[in-house]
């Protein structure tokens, strides 16, 4: 990695990303590190959020204590200390134990640098503040489910799309110009593309967030389908639920065609960003192949694409950038039915 983003935490950022690292690594010198720090930050937000000790307050009180820190209209960070001692992943522990190293490895970059990722690092901790409110009294015996549409697009925008929009302006600054309806398409294409894993990781994880008392399909549909939340933690309702399932499957995938619609409006000179772009559409592509094909409410069995398939995606992506018409075919053959 550049010396713009440490050793230490691009350590960090190997061990808390499975494929995201991969995808990482694919990306120009020259963005690299301003996207690995956002995702650090990203990360220790979410692990904020998502730690099962302390109480709602608390945790949006950290959450608020760190963005504040983060849009430097504070200098102080929230005790980390107590919560990086109570995880299970060595690499999370660490994570948060370097917050502050990472909140300062800001400074090392242009100022129009630092405020894209303040700006988006506001929105997504404004989507995981809004999340632990929604669900602050949810639990596996008292399930609550978002409303409607309306709140799911806008959840996946937040801590999703927002990154999508991030990924565009940093590139335009630092990799290639275009022309005004080119910047407008990979702007909202961007956006769609961070939409498509959200929902992607909304959809695997249905049985894991469902435990937690989190069902992030919205109530409306599920209620259109005589479906409810509850419905979902027997395995025997997805026939039932199938043809509720494939519909989001469908929507995930018309998302993802609006991220294969983004690598092709990137300078085919780009491969290497193009290469980074490339990898998680081929990845969800998969996803949702399996998705489609396997029964998601069996708890125990979560579906992922395995490290040693996703090492394969790479390789052959790597083989398939100087060509456009092979990088297309690839995404093309890829694609959930």
């Amino acid at each position: 990695m550049p010396e713009m983003l440490a050793p230490d935490l691009d350590s960090i950022l190997e061990g808390t990303s499975r494929s995201f690292y991969l995808t990482l690594k694919l990306l120009p010198s020259r963005i690299r590190p301003q996207v690995g720090l956002l995702y650090l930050l990203a990360r220790t937000s979410d692990t904020i959020a998502d730690s099962e000790n302390g109480s709602t307050d608390q945790r949006l009180q950290a959450l608020e204590q760190f963005n504040e820190r983060i849009q430097e209209r504070s200098s102080t960070l929230p005790d980390l200390v107590a919560l990086a001692r109570l995880q299970s992943n060595p690499a999370e522990a660490k994570l948060l134990e370097s917050a502050d190293s990472s909140v300062e490895c800001m400074r090392r970059f242009p100022s129009v640098d630092q405020q894209r990722i303040q700006q988006c690092l506001d929105i997504i901790i404004s989507g995981q503040n809004l999340d632990l409110r929604r669900f602050a009294d949810a639990s596996g015996e008292s399930i609550i489910a978002l409303s409607n549409e309306g709140e799911l697009d806008d959840y996946a925008y937040r801590v999703a799309g927002s990154v999508g929009e991030f990924w565009t302006h940093i590139s335009l600054e630092h990799l290639f110009e275009a022309d005004a309806h080119t910047k407008a398409r990979l702007f909202e294409t961007g956006a769609r593309f961070g939409k498509a894993l959200q929902l992607i990781n909304i959809l695997r994880d249905i049985p894991e967030d469902l435990r937690l008392g989190r069902c992030y399909l919205p109530s409306e549909a599920l209620s259109e389908h005589g479906l409810s939340p509850s419905d979902l933690l027997e395995s025997g309702a997805i026939d039932r639920f199938r043809t509720l399932f494939d519909e989001y499957i469908d929507k995930a995938s018309s998302h993802l065609d609006a991220a294969v619609e983004y690598i092709t409006l990137l300078p085919h000179r780009q491969f290497r960003l193009r290469g980074a772009c490339m990898m998680p559409v081929l990845i969800g592509q998969r996803t949702l192949r399996l998705l489609r094909n396997h029964n998601v409410l069996e708890a125990e069995s979560r579906i992922k694409v395995l490290r040693p398939e996703i090492k394969r995606l790479r390789n052959r992506t790597i083989l398939a950038l100087p060509f456009s018409r092979l990088s297309q075919k690839l995404l093309d053959a890829n694609r959930s039915p």
